[in-house]
């Protein structure tokens, strides 16, 4: 039987619980300290995965920046860097992208109508899988374990990490709350509406909370809940 992943959800967000404001241009919601935290956990990772759409908006490189941490991880007897996954249903990719033309290894997890259309924009910068007809994050899950992937980092976006705690798929959440108020409904959220395991009275375990300059850090385990 296939072991999945360890999954982690992890978001900046601030008070009002926005990923970003509405503008163009991104909202930096952490601080350098928190963004080498990050680095940390992505060094920690065998995988990286984010959405389409985080893709398309954000243009993301998606690296372990610290040179250090890459050699740690060379000494480990591990790529230098983690893999880097992206989810699509719709396989609207840009083969320009930032994603594909840094760090290794990438793949690409979509759905059968997909397939053929995501190979041919792509062109070989990528390992492109169908998990069926139907996105199935199961699947997905399981075709990440097959490839040997323990531990999953998951950075977005809203919809992807809506999916995976209404599913009670992940493992662990960690949150960097901004000291900010976004307050514009059109921006993008940490979670949307969905039927989460146990209802809306249902508490999560805390492991971690703790300063990290002006940004509060919360490692929740979403599994752990008690009514």
């Amino acid at each position: 039987m296939t072991t999945r992943p360890y999954v982690i959800l992890s978001a900046a967000m601030s008070v009002d619980g926005y990923l970003d404001d509405a503008s163009p241009e991104r909202l930096r919601l952490s601080n350098e300290a928190d963004f080498d935290r990050v680095d940390q956990v992505r060094a920690e990772s065998d995988a990286i995965l984010i959405g389409a759409t985080t893709m398309r908006k954000d243009n993301p490189r998606l690296l372990v920046n610290s040179e250090e941490r890459r050699t740690q991880r060379v000494a480990a007897g591990k790529p230098a860097y983690p893999l880097k996954v992206t989810v699509t249903r719709t396989g609207d990719l840009s083969a320009d992208l930032n994603f594909w033309h840094h760090g290794g290894e990438k793949l690409v997890l979509t759905v059968d109508d997909a397939v053929d259309k995501t190979r041919d924009t792509l062109d070989g910068l990528a390992d492109v899988v169908s998990v069926g007809p139907d996105f199935d994050w199961g699947l997905a899950l399981d075709e990440l374990g097959r490839r040997g992937i323990k531990r999953l980092m998951v950075e977005g976006g809203g919809t992807i990490h809506t999916q995976l705690m209404s599913q009670n798929l992940a493992d662990e959440v960690h949150l960097a709350i901004a000291p900010l108020l976004v307050g514009q409904p059109e921006a993008a959220h940490f979670l949307g509406a969905a039927d989460y395991p146990g209802g809306s009275t249902a508490r999560m375990k805390v492991l971690e909370i703790r300063a990290i300059d002006d940004v509060v850090f919360v490692r929740y385990a979403p599994k752990e809940r008690s009514a």
